[in-house]
């Protein structure tokens, strides 16, 4: 036994009857982590060094990279605003991964995004490895993430995703309870369940290859071009196949407020919301609601 299941849905995946017969599912999704990040400030060894505008950049060690550390501000003060104003100026629902000391600091933001109407799920307490972390620190984590989001936001989350994760993350989410789903998985193109502790437990799975984090990456996206030709021959790659083999899928597109690129949301929203047979760009948690308990 590996304690890993390399079969899933295999040559007939299910169809998960998306409401309206939509053959594919959109789900929008950022990522808010301005705030979490490794700095001295916090007590951490280094600074961050991460998906940043300086690529390939070795952390300083005991000392603070403020470069670092005013892109990442630029993603709260002004990235996470222009996201804002694209997706409500377009009635465009959309998930927010949130670390939670990030949105503690950053109040007006988190009213913002309850306004919206978005779902705020959470990304951990803090936004670093949490495979360094001891399971006691972990869980402690866990806990401070969801007080501060119910706090920040006078909601619970529902959904969970860690990111940089440990072996221990999903089984600690599980124990702590409250959660529809985590999306700590890129395995598959459809939510799948799990036996976790002795529950059943959902997984919404994180669609990576469709995130901006490429443009930070040798080989990656260049420019906001090559980021919507990847997101819309994708999109029209799972409906083709959701009409034509009845095997719906779901794919998140995500975006990080520091590296918010100026030019690319109204275009990928105007060929995404003008498709017909899609289940219109819908948050995690609702896309958890309609999956079926149990379903394997």
């Amino acid at each position: 036994m590996t304690g890993r299941d390399l079969v899933g849905y295999g040559q007939q995946p299910p169809d998960p009857r998306w409401p309206n017969g939509a053959r594919i599912a959109l789900s929008f999704v950022l990522n808010y982590e301005e705030g979490g990040e490794r700095t001295p400030l916090e007590g951490d060894p280094t600074s961050e060094a991460f998906l940043h505008e300086v690529i390939n950049a070795p952390p300083k060690v005991g000392r603070r990279d403020l470069n670092a550390e005013s892109m990442f501000e630029f993603g709260s003060r002004t990235g996470f605003w222009r996201v804002h104003r694209i997706f409500t100026a377009h009635s465009l629902p959309l998930t927010v991964y949130a670390v939670g000391q990030a949105l503690e600091r950053n109040p007006a933001a988190a009213r913002a995004m309850v306004d919206a109407g978005w779902e705020v799920a959470s990304h951990g307490w803090r936004w670093i490895d949490y495979a360094e972390l001891s399971e006691d620190e972990e869980r402690r984590h866990i806990r401070r993430a969801i007080e501060a989001i119910e706090q920040a936001c006078g909601i619970r989350p529902v959904g969970w995703y860690t990111g940089r994760t440990s072996e221990s993350t999903r089984r600690l989410v599980v124990e702590e309870g409250g959660f529809s789903y985590d999306s700590d998985s890129y395995a598959d193109e459809l939510p799948y369940w799990v036996e976790v502790a002795g529950r059943d437990h959902l997984v919404i799975p994180y669609t990576l290859d469709a995130n901006d984090f490429k443009f930070l990456m040798p080989n990656g996206f260049v420019t906001p071009d090559d980021f919507l030709a990847y997101l819309v021959d994708s999109f029209d790659q799972l409906r083709a196949e959701g009409r034509a083999e009845r095997a719906p899928s779901t794919v998140s597109s995500s975006t990080f407020a520091p590296r918010t690129i100026r030019g690319w949301p109204p275009a990928r929203r105007s060929h995404a919301t003008g498709t017909p047979s899609m289940d219109g760009a819908d948050e995690s948690d609702t896309i958890a609601r309609h999956t079926p308990e149990g379903g394997r």
